[in-house]
């Protein structure tokens, strides 16, 4: 599906404020947990969870497991031009994504830095 990735698909995944801010943050932060997640965005898990799912089936995002964390990252294959506008929105709305990115940065446990998620 990667290969026929266009921008009314991109902009359709992303057109819901949930899968922006996430996908924001994983742009930003390279890889992101489901707990790291419901954390950043004050959002239940299910909710989580299911916008990953729907950027994971349009090809946004890649998950990988590991022990018990699913962890999601950009998918390695996107177009380079999908990371250009994903880094564009990025610089240009900081302002819009600091408490999500406040509240991850104040997030005790995080995965990699401790033992235990959440």
């Amino acid at each position: 599906m990667i290969e026929h990735l266009t921008p009314d698909t991109v902009f359709k995944c992303l057109s819901d404020e949930t899968r922006a801010r996430m996908t924001l943050l994983i742009a930003s932060e390279g890889e992101l947990c489901v707990c790291e997640l419901t954390t950043a965005l004050d959002e239940s898990q299910p909710k989580v969870s299911r916008h990953l799912s729907q950027l994971r089936s349009c090809a946004i995002l890649e998950d990988r497991r590991q022990g018990q964390w699913v962890y999601y990252r950009l998918h390695p294959h996107l177009p380079d031009w999908v990371h250009d506008v994903l880094q564009v929105i990025l610089n240009a709305n900081k302002r819009w994504l600091s408490p999500d990115a406040e509240r991850l940065e104040r997030m005790r446990d995080r995965p990699g830095r401790a033992t235990a998620c959440g």
